[in-house]
């Protein structure tokens, strides 16, 4: 809705709790938890739960889709494979971050399935960037570096806060201090440049970031910390 992209009066929504989302849509002539016959109208579902709810959230609705419309997930560790078997149609799994609610996210998709695939993009690009992966098997490593980052970010963010509190900065000022830097980051990661210069754009040899730079790159600590990071999501997400 906040997009456009799709008519209030075209979204079916089933949801197990009342939600603002949900009741703003309403308004807006969306069906919320309709009868089941209404799903045979649907040209796509879009399954947002828990991966460990998946298999009791979709079994009831599988005998209701209509036999074109397609699935597109956007669980973690929960193969295409074995939700279409479950609903006996063509899977796009996607991974988007969070910031899709403020129209800015991104968002890996996969298909085995052209027309499915094309689906999910029609649904994501209006509020994501939309990259493309030739495997399933790298969901998981999108779901690390970009789905779960954010709050890998938001982590460092905090430890700055800290960091600038224990150089004598009063804590509130700190933590307004290191959102803004956050802030300040993100526009500049709008204008497109790469990464590469956007550092150099800030870190003047021999100033003060080129020395906090190169003291985290003689510890190896961010680099440590990333990857372990990233790892420990993959592995999360294939245990599911």
């Amino acid at each position: 809705m906040k997009t456009g992209a799709v008519d209030a009066r075209d979204l079916i929504i089933l949801t197990p709790s009342d939600k603002p989302a949900a009741e703003a849509a309403r308004t807006k002539g969306a069906r919320v938890n309709p009868a089941s016959a209404a799903l045979s109208e649907a040209r796509a579902l879009v399954l947002a739960v828990k991966p460990a709810m998946w298999r009791e959230a979709l079994t009831p609705l599988a005998g209701d889709l209509n036999p074109d419309a397609v699935v597109v997930s956007v669980m973690a560790g929960v193969a295409a494979a074995d939700i279409g078997a479950v609903s006996g149609r063509p899977v796009a799994r996607v991974m988007p971050t969070t910031a899709v609610a403020q129209g800015q996210g991104v968002a890996a998709l996969w298909s085995a399935d052209a027309g499915a695939r094309e689906t999910a993009r029609g649904l994501f690009a209006a509020m994501a960037d939309v990259v493309d992966l030739d495997l399933e098997a790298l969901i998981d490593a999108a779901t690390a570096n970009a789905g779960s980052a954010p709050a890998f970010i938001h982590a460092f963010v905090q430890a700055l806060a800290r960091a600038g509190e224990a150089e004598g900065l009063p804590a509130d000022a700190a933590t307004r201090l290191a959102r803004g830097a956050l802030r300040s980051a993100g526009a500049s990661v709008g204008t497109g440049e790469t990464l590469e210069a956007l550092i150099a754009r800030i870190a003047s040899p021999g100033g003060t970031t080129r020395a906090g730079l190169d003291a985290m790159a003689a510890t190896g600590d961010l680099d440590r910390a990333a990857g372990a990071a990233v790892r420990a999501a993959v592995q999360r997400a294939r245990s599911f």
